[in-house]
């Protein structure tokens, strides 16, 4: 029986409602996806389905993404409310901790701090072009040329971030997909940005002006202001991370020293690959993801 994405509204108990895809069976382990900006949960597609033979895949919009509640104020896009809404999301789907926790991006911030602190809701953790918050404050704190790739970080934080990025057809957007190749960028897949951008973007804005680890400024210390305690950024969760070597808004320079914060570390460098690896080369993503599952069913 061939696989297919259903589309399901999962209303959580403190009241937010994520929008999710989903394939399938309800009965399967899971393996929850989890996108970043500027995408939204249909960027899993292909992968989940490649893997709905066996596992039960779901990949929420974020809060604030697509049809997913979105609260207007920034404090609700902090850390500890994004985490609430993963947390609740695995407990309402099923028993037990997650087959694996897979993100990409902002997810994978989100997934790097709940992997932190609440390890017992997922058996591995698969990291995909996403940096650790120990060496991504770390390089925005040291590393001129971080701050550089990162700058566009405090355009997003503008009060008319949301109407500028609009404007036009989104042409502010679509060049963070197209400077770094873009070929997988056709016009149908156009249309699902399109889509999910009419929705709003205010919401996924408002990760970056939750969080202070950005690039500093004149008038703004941004990551400077970041000091972690090793115990609060230890990751104890079997982890895979998975970096296309060609990204240019996070340089490999970030992978140095990670094992410094997760002990139980493998690290797979894609060369040729850019941060939208998951677009670039589904198929290897998904091969990853087996390979992590596939070592943990022999242990």
């Amino acid at each position: 029986m061939t696989a297919t994405i259903e589309c399901v509204d999962a209303a959580l108990p403190h009241g937010i409602t994520l929008s999710c895809r989903a394939a399938g069976p309800l009965d399967a382990p899971r393996l929850l996806f989890v996108h970043g900006f500027p995408e939204a949960a249909f960027v899993w597609d292909e992968v989940m389905l490649a893997l709905a033979d066996r596992y039960r895949c779901i990949a929420p919009n974020l809060r604030g993404y697509e049809r997913s509640s979105a609260p207007a104020e920034v404090e609700a896009y902090r850390a500890k409310h994004l985490m609430a809404d993963l947390a609740a999301l695995i407990a309402q789907t099923g028993q037990g901790p997650l087959a694996a926790l897979i993100a990409h991006d902002w997810g994978g911030a989100v997934a790097w701090n709940l992997a932190v602190q609440r390890p017992e809701l997922m058996q591995r953790l698969v990291i995909i072009n996403s940096p650790h918050p120990g060496t991504f404050a770390r390089e925005l704190q040291h590393n001129a040329a971080q701050q550089q790739a990162s700058a566009y970080m405090n355009f997003f934080c503008r009060d008319d971030a949301a109407e500028l990025l609009a404007q036009n057809d989104f042409a502010r957007l679509w060049p963070s997909f197209t400077r770094m190749g873009g070929a997988w960028l056709t016009e149908s897949v156009k249309e699902q940005y399109r889509a999910v951008w009419r929705q709003g973007l205010q919401g996924g804005l408002n990760y970056y002006r939750a969080s202070p680890l950005r690039p500093p400024t004149a008038d703004d210390l941004g990551a400077l202001k970041v000091q972690f305690a090793p115990e609060f950024v230890t990751v104890r969760v079997p982890t895979r991370v998975v970096w296309g070597m060609e990204d240019t808004a996070l340089p490999p320079a970030l992978l140095d020293g990670l094992e410094e914060f997760v002990p139980d570390l493998h690290i797979t460098r894609v060369a040729g690959a850019t941060h939208w690896i998951v677009h670039e080369r589904p198929q290897l993503v998904v091969q990853e993801i087996e390979s992590v599952l596939n070592a943990q069913s022999k242990t």
